[in-house]
């Protein structure tokens, strides 16, 4: 389980990279280079609409790889969404400017954040499988939290790296250059993890579907037609962990550098410090899901953030490094009180059949509500002078959603499924048969 774990673990970390470097430098300079006829605020916010098209094609992602996990195994998807993603990455590195080649240069950006976010939306359902499908019951949980740590691990690399980069060039080498070093690292990277992933083994719940037969002809159509309720309801439920996570690392990195004169290194210094800590506690609180349940932890942090947005806000605001981090490090605890256990809690929701696709596609739709639209709606209501009190008011909206709809989703954590319902210790749930039908109703 730890060899699967961790070749989950450096895949994940590897594609995200590949995304979140897009995100940092559609904070910091593609406005002005693809972009350079609109206003600075304009700029940025054609920017992260092109960061926003990478979420809209997840979904995308998820139906096209998840038809490939639950049609012909979850090994091609690990290895052909890292592909893909890699490639288009470095690529986004080789885009001339809109100096050089006009209106072609921002036209190319956004079909390869698109591809990005092609191979980004396979991965998630690849990777969690791996490792939910291979592991005890009793520490589902725990294992399948290593893929979530991914995400941290990816955006730490990534943002290190521009951190290094802005540290040691001047503002005019980072801007000609500099920017494009993160994304030709990915294609070194994506070799990497093609390497490590290279011997990983089929989970034995796909192989005894292949051998009996029981495989979906048509695993999308399946999902929509009979489980559309539950992919609204965890899309909806997700997309808190989103907002919050895109509102810290992203919205947040262009705000305070271009309205409150913080500079560049420090900002990236204090989020990433706060990204460091959330991944460091997320097995920790996958724990806590294999002993309480998934839903429990996914209300609390739902609650925990619903909570946090006004102080967030106002931490933010002072400019002080020391208030921010401690802004961001309540908000990303309170996101990852969620996160850290629906690799576990997703894929229990499903039957093995359709997993891959259902998983995939509603943890994505969550990537769509509340992390394509987060950066482009905190900079329009930041917009002007003051405290940005609207970026609050909707990041607690989003979290109140998010808190109703996992209030409609079952608990799936085997174990205790069986302990509420008096069944005996051999009867087959969550990872084995699916708690979809428990959750379509609601």
């Amino acid at each position: 389980m730890l060899r699967l774990a961790s070749a989950s673990l450096a895949g994940t970390a590897i594609e995200f990279y590949d995304f979140f470097v897009y995100g940092t430098a559609a904070a910091l300079v593609l406005g002005p280079l693809f972009f350079p006829s609109f206003s600075p605020l304009a700029g940025t916010l054609a920017a992260f609409g092109t960061f926003g098209v990478g979420f809209l094609a997840r979904p995308l992602g998820s139906a096209v790889f998840g038809h490939i996990g639950d049609r012909y195994g979850r090994r091609p998807v690990l290895l052909g969404s890292l592909l893909l993603t890699g490639l288009a990455t470095v690529a986004v590195g080789c885009v001339p400017t809109y100096a050089s080649i006009g209106v072609a240069a921002p036209v190319l950006l956004l079909l390869l954040r698109f591809l990005q976010g092609l191979g980004l939306g396979g991965e998630w359902g690849g990777a969690v499988l791996l490792t939910a499908e291979h592991a005890p019951e009793r520490r589902r949980g725990l294992w399948s939290s290593f893929p979530q740590i991914g995400p941290a691990v990816g955006f730490l690399l990534a943002n290190g790296m521009v951190l290094a980069l802005s540290a040691t060039l001047t503002d005019a080498q980072f801007t000609s250059w500099g920017w494009r070093v993160p994304f030709w690292a990915a294609g070194l990277l994506a070799l990497a993890g093609l390497w490590l992933r290279r011997s990983v083994e089929e989970t034995p719940q796909f192989r005894a579907l292949a051998a009996t037969g029981r495989r979906s002809q048509a695993p999308l159509a399946e999902v929509v037609r009979g489980h559309w309720r539950l992919l609204l309801l965890t899309g909806g439920a997700l997309a808190v962990g989103y907002a919050v996570f895109y509102a810290v690392t992203t919205w947040s990195l262009a705000y305070a550098t271009e309205h409150l004169g913080v500079g560049r290194t420090v900002m990236l210094s204090c989020i990433m410090g706060a990204v460091a800590l959330k991944g460091l506690v997320t097995p920790l609180v996958a724990v806590l899901g294999d002993r309480y349940g998934r839903r429990p932890l996914c209300l609390a942090g739902c609650a925990a953030c619903a909570l946090w947005m006004f102080p967030l806000v106002a931490l933010l605001s002072t400019a002080d490094p020391l208030l921010m981090t401690l802004g961001f490090v309540g908000a990303l605890l309170g996101m990852v009180t969620m996160f850290a256990v629906v690799g576990a809690y997703l894929p229990e929701l499903y039957a093995p059949r359709i997993r891959c696709t259902g998983a995939a596609v509603g943890y994505n739709l969550g990537g769509v509500l509340g992390g394509a639209l987060t950066p482009i709606v905190a900079t329009a209501l930041a917009d002007g002078s003051g405290r940005p009190w609207g970026v609050a008011v909707y990041l607690t909206a989003i979290a109140l959603l998010s808190l109703g709809c996992f209030a409609l989703l079952p608990e799936t954590n085997p174990v205790i499924v069986r302990q509420r319902s008096g069944k005996d210790a051999g009867t087959g749930t969550g990872a084995e048969t699916g708690a979809a039908e428990a959750a379509a109703p609601a």
